[in-house]
């Protein structure tokens, strides 16, 4: 383990994605965090220094990771630039320093969340000028400190981004443009799924393989933070730790399993999808616990073994004039999951309802999603082995 050089807790907050507020919650407790509040796409926690380096390593549904400094009540503007001119910033970024500010404002006086950030900018930028004669420079691509400012009702809050680069952003995808999911949902259908890691996973409609990698790094207790890309925004932060950073990253690095511990399986009717699988998952290094293959559902079965989980995302026929086609290709679902996948519970993920009555199955659960901005639901279906009743005597 990290060697104990404990800070005193303070408070962050994760975001995630709607519907993953739970999933996120139950990573972060299983770090040590404790869970103040779980919002709506945020979860509130408190801890030390470590456990904020190991959110941003190992949480699989986590966005970024955010920790308050600040808070006041601005219901205009002359009152925003003085409550953010009285906090002080060489606290938090050195002149030397870039910073960029994400504002994000809702219910408030002051409505526009890119004017909201100009004029904290301004005011952090004239408290340095007129105290030192330097100032830090403004970069809104890759800043060394990045700050949330968060208004609701106009109250504010500020915090330090401890993430940086969104955490969805593994590293591994080759051509992020193909991909329908992100690695934070994909890992959140796992979780939701309850998927332990080391029953048989079946995505017999995988396209790129996202749900496939980020189930690999589930089975192999791999943390999805080590294939972070670039600096994490909190080793850019006075306070920021080398020595116990460097502890908490080979504790990552010794937890990976290295023998195969559960039959990943995926399959794509496109050669094109299965290829571009296969890049992904060896940019990862997973090459060695995903066994992927060319074949249309229709012709799906579930490998040798006990039965496990069948997890999939197919098409929603977003265009105009797809209905039929997506009536005929979700009913050809139900009947492969009713033909070889007896004992299965298998989970679909779609934004298309209408669609899925084809499958021709009663879900019996029925957990709301979003993927971007379609609405969508993440259906289980149990498949019984034979009856699902047993016969009286």
């Amino acid at each position: 383990m990290a060697q104990s050089r404990r800070s005193a807790p303070f408070y962050m907050t994760a975001t995630t994605q709607f519907g993953l507020e739970e999933v996120l919650a139950e990573e972060l407790h299983q770090l040590g965090a404790t869970i103040d509040k779980v919002g709506q796409r945020a979860v509130e926690f408190s801890g030390d220094m470590q456990l904020c380096y190991e959110a941003n390593l190992w949480c699989r549904t986590a966005i970024r990771i955010l920790r308050p400094f600040a808070g006041f009540y601005a219901p205009d503007e002359k009152t925003l630039y003085r409550e953010t001119g009285r906090i002080n910033w060489a606290d938090y970024i050195q002149p030397n320093q870039t910073f960029a500010i994400t504002a994000v404002v809702n219910k408030s006086n002051l409505e526009h969340s890119l004017f909201v950030a100009q004029l904290t900018k301004d005011a952090i930028v004239d408290q340095f000028r007129n105290r030192t004669g330097e100032r830090p420079s403004v970069d809104v691509k890759n800043p060394d400190i990045r700050l949330h400012l968060h208004m609701i009702e106009n109250e504010v809050v500020l915090s330090l981004d401890a993430s940086g680069d969104s955490l969805h952003r593994r590293g591994y995808r080759q051509q992020t443009n193909v991909a329908p999911l992100n690695e934070i949902l994909a890992a959140g259908l796992l979780l939701l799924a309850d998927w332990d890691g080391r029953k048989t996973l079946v995505d017999p409609m995988c396209g790129s393989g996202t749900i496939l990698t980020e189930a690999a790094l589930i089975a192999q207790r791999i943390a999805p933070g080590l294939y972070h890309q670039g600096k994490f925004s909190f080793e850019n932060w006075p306070d920021f730790d080398q020595a116990l950073w460097d502890s908490v990253r080979l504790d990552a690095e010794q937890a990976r399993l290295e023998e195969p511990q559960a039959q990943i399986v995926g399959s794509d009717i496109s050669p094109e999808y299965i290829n571009l699988a296969r890049e992904n998952v060896s940019a990862a290094g997973l090459e060695d616990f995903v066994l992927l293959s060319v074949r249309d559902v229709k012709d799906a079965t579930a490998p040798k073994g006990e039965p496990g989980l069948v997890v999939m995302n197919p098409p929603y026929g977003e265009r105009i004039g797809e209905e039929t086609e997506m009536d005929a290709l979700y009913k050809a679902i139900g009947d492969t999951l009713k033909t070889g996948f007896q004992g299965y519970d298998a989970y679909i993920f779609t934004g298309n309802l209408e669609a899925a009555k084809r499958v021709g199955l009663k879900a019996s659960r029925r957990i709301p999603l979003f993927n971007g901005p379609i609405d969508c639901r993440l259906l289980k279906y149990e498949l019984y082995q034979g009856s699902r009743r047993p016969k009286s005597a």
